[in-house]
Parts: structure tokens; C-alpha cells; sequence
């Protein structure tokens, strides 16, 4: 079995050597735990290191955003969790902040100014695309050059933070058509997992909401179905194998099919 060795220094690290990086990549739980969203991690961290980004990462010392147990109403905890992720942003001296998860991404974003913790947060498709602007990393386009691709916005980086054009962006940028759901941008339709909806059992109704949404997709005859998101993509991949589709239809973080496509 290959493994390959991917660089990825700690806020720890760095600190101990006396240096200071860029950006704090901010993991997240999914990305950090899923063997699925890790894959996902990975991509990121390959084009960062591929633009050479002075980034780390928190390692064990990064927690839960809170974001979940705020959206069940458990606010208590979520303030616990917050707290506790500013105070060791703060000593760090952390002011930049990418996430490849729009749910820690809008948490941090929108809800830790009021509890003292501001950062420029930015999600990873926005992030990925400015470097590619700056001319940092460069595509061809390689294996999506031509194939019919629809994306998936997810509700926390779309509908609540108005960031539609970067992922359909990078899309363009793979030499790929872009092909939209009928229910897309502003009128996306949710892929059942916000509001920490991924961690219960769906009510009793006709249909789910992520075979609903995937059933859209397949509507459009992709090759691919794109995702900015680790919830939605496992929202989706479940959608794909309940079509009977898996295997035959992908469903790819956006990071992903950059760090497959960047020039080498």
C-alpha cells in the first residue's frame, strides 16, 4: 500500500520555532474524523502546499465549533465550545481563518464576533479561487476538461452567506459544463443535513430530503456532482447509492477535483 507523506504543521509547532503562518486551517470534525471528509482535508492541504500558503492547523487543540449543538438549541454548549475555541485562537494571535466546512465557516464567521472572537474567515472555494486569480496554483482542467457538472450550493454558504459565483468559478476553471439543478443558488434546496439534522433519524414523510436533492441532480445527466461541503456530501453520496448510481456517478468536494486537475 502507498502512503504518501503530506506536510501539515501545527500552531504548536510553529509557535515553538518562533514563526507565525498566514492562515490557520481550521479542520473541522468532519474533516478530521470522517475517513470520507478526510479525503477532502487532504486535497486542501495538497493545494495548499502546491501555492506554498504559510498555513498550520490546531491539531488537538482544535474542538468542535459548537455549531451543531446550537442549531439542536442547546446554546450553553455552544457557548462552551466557543469560548474555549477563542481563547486558543486568540493566544495564537489567529486573525486569518479557511475552512473547507461552511457550517464551522458561518459559525465563526457570523456568530463568534459577538462572543469577542473576530477573524477573517473565508470558505476553501473562495480561498482556492483567489489563488488561482493571484496566479498561485494553476489547472488544466485534466480529467473534468468537457464533463457535465451541476453543483450542489450548501445552505450555510450559499443561501446564508451569499457565496454563489467562487465554487461555479472553479467549475468554469476545470473546463467543465456547468449544468444547474432546477432549484439552485438562492432557491437551492437544502441536502437534509443542517441544523444538526445529520445526526438524528429522519421523521416519518414520503421521501428524504437527500434523495430528494440528489434525485434533482441526477435530473440534470451529470458526470459529476460537485460539493463545497462534507455534510452535503455525504448527503448526496447516500442519495446516489439509494439511485443505485454509486459507482458510476461521483460525488467530489470542489478541493478535490482542483488538487486532481492543478498542473503539477
Amino acid at each position: 500500500m502507498e502512503t504518501e507523506t503530506i506536510k501539515v504543521p501545527t500552531m504548536a509547532e510553529m509557535m515553538a520555532s518562533g514563526t507565525k503562518p498566514d492562515v490557520l486551517f481550521w479542520v473541522g470534525c468532519s474533516g478530521s474524523f470522517d475517513d470520507r471528509a478526510k479525503k477532502i482535508t487532504k486535497a486542501f492541504v495538497k493545494i495548499l502546499n502546491k501555492a506554498n500558503v504559510n498555513f498550520a492547523v490546531l491539531g488537538a487543540e482544535e474542538s468542535c465549533t459548537g455549531d451543531p449543538a446550537k442549531r439542536a438549541g442547546n446554546e450553553f454548549l455552544f457557548m462552551m465550545q466557543a469560548m474555549a475555541n477563542i481563547q486558543v485562537l486568540d493566544a495564537y494571535e489567529i486573525t486569518q481563518i479557511v475552512t473547507t466546512c461552511p457550517h464551522c465557516f458561518n459559525t465563526m464567521a457570523n456568530e463568534y464576533p459577538e462572543l469577542g472572537g473576530n477573524y477573517k474567515v473565508m470558505h476553501h472555494t473562495t480561498f482556492i479561487n483567489n489563488l488561482l486569480k493571484d496566479g498561485k496554483i494553476s489547472i488544466s482542467g485534466g480529467p473534468y476538461k468537457g464533463k457535465r457538472i451541476t453543483y450542489h450550493d450548501p445552505c450555510y454558504l450559499g443561501r446564508a452567506n451569499g457565496i454563489y459565483e467562487a465554487p461555479r468559478e472553479l467549475i468554469q476553471k476545470l473546463d467543465a459544463e456547468l449544468v444547474e439543478m432546477r432549484r439552485c443558488k438562492s432557491n437551492g434546496l437544502c441536502c437534509g443535513a443542517g441544523g444538526a439534522q445529520m445526526f438524528k433519524e429522519p421523521e416519518p414523510g414520503k421521501k428524504d430530503i437527500n434523495v430528494e436533492r440528489t434525485e434533482e441532480a441526477i435530473e440534470t445527466k451529470p458526470d459529476v456532482i460537485a460539493a463545497g461541503c462534507p455534510f452535503c456530501n455525504t448527503m448526496m453520496t447516500d442519495g446516489v447509492k439509494n439511485s443505485e448510481l454509486e459507482g458510476s456517478l461521483p460525488v467530489l468536494d470542489l478541493a478535490e477535483m482542483i488538487a486532481e486537475a492543478q498542473d503539477l
